[in-house]
């Protein structure tokens, strides 16, 4: 009878032993996945890209729809809208002529702008209904060897244009100067000594099959980048 009771106590004892062997494996294990756990988290969290948020869009100068090579300007010009609304020009992201600056007016508007640098050499308007085209031609006349020229129309751009005038403009770079009528939209970048005609320039005809507002063509508007005199 002692005997097996020392037996029964013997198995007690290795069943506790064995219980306790178990129950330490598996705490070992919980404790080796967490860590794995952890780890793992924080490998992928160092490896994840971190959300900044949205990115805002790129802006170019003057608003372009992309970035000017090195040695170039930026621009970006739009004509006046009927007799309401003034031409537009902008250049390395400087607005250089509008109704908010108030520095347009009715007829030709004329930014002359240095070649090299791309500062601003002088803006100026020029009636072309009610005004006199003489002051024009002295302007044109005078502007210096490698000047970038940026001219906008509003409202009406050539009754009082005379052939001289228009030789002038032409001998600038503008292809459609010729044909510049009462009312037409009209937007030109040229430059004084071009050997070759300009490709910034765009012309609409004023037309009552084709206007967008009454008596006037819709608004013209382009964007470039013009090559940096290097000279």
């Amino acid at each position: 009878m002692v005997a097996m009771m020392v037996r029964a106590g013997g198995i007690l004892k290795l069943a506790a032993v064995i219980f306790a062997f178990l129950l330490a494996v598996f705490l070992a294990f919980q404790l080796l996945e967490i860590n794995m756990d952890f780890k793992l988290s924080s490998v992928m969290s160092r490896s994840m890209p971190v959300n900044e948020g949205p990115t805002k869009p790129v802006r170019y100068k003057c608003g372009l729809s992309k970035a000017c090579p090195a040695g170039h300007f930026a621009f970006k010009m739009a004509s006046g809208a009927a007799s309401v609304v003034g031409p537009r020009i902008c250049l390395e992201d400087k607005l250089l002529m509008s109704s908010v600056k108030n520095n347009v007016g009715r007829g030709i508007n004329i930014a002359l702008v240095n070649g090299r640098t791309g500062d601003v050499v002088k803006t100026e308007f020029f009636d072309m209904w009610a005004g006199d085209v003489a002051p024009l031609i002295k302007l044109l006349k005078e502007i210096d060897e490698g000047t970038i020229v940026m001219m906008a129309s509003y409202d009406d751009p050539s009754t009082k244009l005379n052939d001289e005038a228009r030789k002038l403009i032409a001998d600038l770079g503008s292809s459609a100067i010729s044909n510049l009528g009462f009312r037409d939209n009209w937007i030109f970048v040229g430059g004084k000594g071009i050997k070759t005609k300009s490709p910034f320039e765009q012309h609409i005809k004023n037309s009552a099959d084709t206007n967008k507002f009454e008596g006037w063509p819709e608004v013209l508007e382009m964007e470039g980048c013009v090559p940096q005199r290097q000279d």
